[in-house]
């Protein structure tokens, strides 16, 4: 009798267990819809509406010593991401987030040559203090080009760093976890109440450290929030090792659109280099789903964008 008992106690425990493995949880749901249940119907509505937001920006970019004139456009999308392999995903399952991704661009020209720069970040959507899980940067010039390439894994920052440099070349960076400054813009989006503040350590914009050739590594940071005039927040963040100071200036309701940013540092080489401030302003911003907007008859789209 006491062995027929103990057969039957394994056999439910079996079939409870097989039950539970195949019934997916709320949570694995909320994974393989790629939207958390805790997020408002407004977001869901602005965010997953098969569109991304697109903002272009005035652009007065500080280089050599002097102020040039270009573009800026910022992209955020929500997509599946896979956290393993840290990539876009093209079916989404099990294990998979819902990302905010925002292409960030900047192209402005130095006397007779272009640059081109764009940052890549990669935020959960669902966590309630999400970090990127990868940031990357590339940036273009007639001299050459460089890339870099953040993977947030095991609470630790993997970099990869390449540079036509010598100075800099081929480097395999591993850092501790800090804050990410390219992250910030995403988190701004996502819960501008979240937002870190007070003193920290910080990892710089990639664009920044790369037009400044600065040691990839984090640096401190004293980050402030406060509201100005017409229903806006400005975002501070001073680094008092580095002389600069970022000020991101966005809107206190949602969506929290960002308005403007200034970049305040030290421009030019030598005695030469002095105070200078990169400030960016908003034309316009439109929704809509881009990556079918690649035929000629769209192009009034970047007309209507400023570009």
């Amino acid at each position: 009798m006491k062995k027929v008992f103990l057969f039957g106690l394994s056999l439910a425990t079996i079939i409870i267990f097989l039950a539970y493995s195949i019934v997916p949880s709320e949570a694995d749901k909320e994974l393989e819809n790629g939207i958390s249940k805790e997020l408002s119907g407004e977001f869901k509505q602005y965010w997953y509406s098969g569109d991304a937001e697109i903002t272009s920006f005035q652009l007065e970019q500080v280089r050599y010593g002097e102020i040039h004139s270009g573009k800026a456009v910022m992209v955020y999308v929500t997509e599946p991401f896979s956290k393993t392999k840290q990539v876009k995903v093209d079916n989404q399952g099990k294990g998979d987030v819902s990302v905010m991704k925002l292409n960030s661009t900047k192209k402005f020209n130095t006397g007779i040559y272009p640059y081109s720069m764009m940052t890549s970040t990669f935020v959960p959507v669902k966590e309630k203090n999400p970090q990127a899980l990868k940031v990357t940067t590339t940036s273009q010039e007639w001299c050459g080009h460089t890339f870099t390439q953040l993977n947030n894994r095991k609470g630790r920052f993997q970099i990869e760093s390449r540079s036509y440099f010598e100075s800099e070349g081929d480097q395999d960076i591993t850092l501790e976890k800090t804050i990410i400054e390219d992250e910030l813009w995403t988190q701004i989006r996502l819960n501008p109440e979240k937002l870190p503040v007070g003193d920290h350590k910080v990892l710089p914009s990639f664009f920044y450290l790369r037009l400044r050739h600065k040691p990839l590594k984090s640096y401190q940071a004293i980050i402030r929030k406060q509201f100005i005039e017409h229903n806006r927040i400005a975002y501070e963040i001073n680094y008092p090792g580095l002389n600069r100071e970022l000020k991101i200036v966005f809107s206190d309701s949602f969506p929290f659109e960002i308005l403007e940013w200034q970049e305040t540092y030290k421009s030019g080489w030598g005695p030469n280099a002095k105070t200078m401030t990169t400030k960016a302003s908003r034309i316009k911003t439109i929704k809509t789903d881009y990556w079918t907007k690649h035929s000629n008859e769209d192009l009034p789209l970047r007309d209507e964008l400023g570009l």
